[in-house]
């Protein structure tokens, strides 16, 4: 069993490396989680293919925040079941999910993409240009920053080692 930790760890490191992943031109989804790649045992193009289809809420769909999506798809690779009959393994993950989704509700008011942007409507599937504007106008980058240290820090409160404490930039 796993040794809780109690004290705070440095978790800045997190959300800067997602918003940087983000600058860098990667949707919501692939920044949260390629900063933390290196911690689940795939590859950064295998978790960056794997979460491609996230960003802007899910193909651009404005649902779920990719940067949320990318909170769950993390705390599933550390912390999920993969056996169908194993229902506590099942209903700790679906715990841990609606926490993280808790505290980011709790920060940001929601969990929903265009809820968080402020949209309404249909998009095209076309991502919006990254230009200097994109990212004053936006929110993105302190969404994912703030999702990534949400993670970071419950990680650790549950005894999930991220070793170096630092990102996978």
């Amino acid at each position: 069993m796993q040794e809780k930790h109690t004290e705070t760890p440095e978790r800045t490191s997190y959300g800067e490396c997602a918003a940087a992943l983000f600058v860098q031109g990667y949707n919501c989804a692939q920044s949260l989680t390629g900063a933390f790649y290196k911690h689940t045992g795939l590859t950064r193009e295998q978790m960056l293919r794997l979460c491609s289809s996230f960003g802007g809420g899910m193909g651009r769909l404005r649902e779920v925040c990719g940067a949320v999506t990318g909170m769950f798809m993390i705390s599933g690779l550390l912390q999920g079941y993969s056996e169908p009959q194993d229902t506590e393994g099942k209903a700790a993950q679906y715990a841990r999910v609606q926490e993280l989704a808790r505290r980011f509700r709790e920060r940001h008011g929601s969990i929903i993409c265009r809820e968080l942007l402020g949209v309404t409507g249909s998009e095209t599937p076309v991502p919006s240009e990254r230009t200097a504007r994109y990212y004053q106008e936006r929110p993105c980058c302190a969404l994912i920053s703030s999702a990534a240290d949400i993670l970071a820090a419950y990680l650790y409160e549950n005894g999930i080692n991220l070793s170096s404490g630092t990102c996978s930039k």
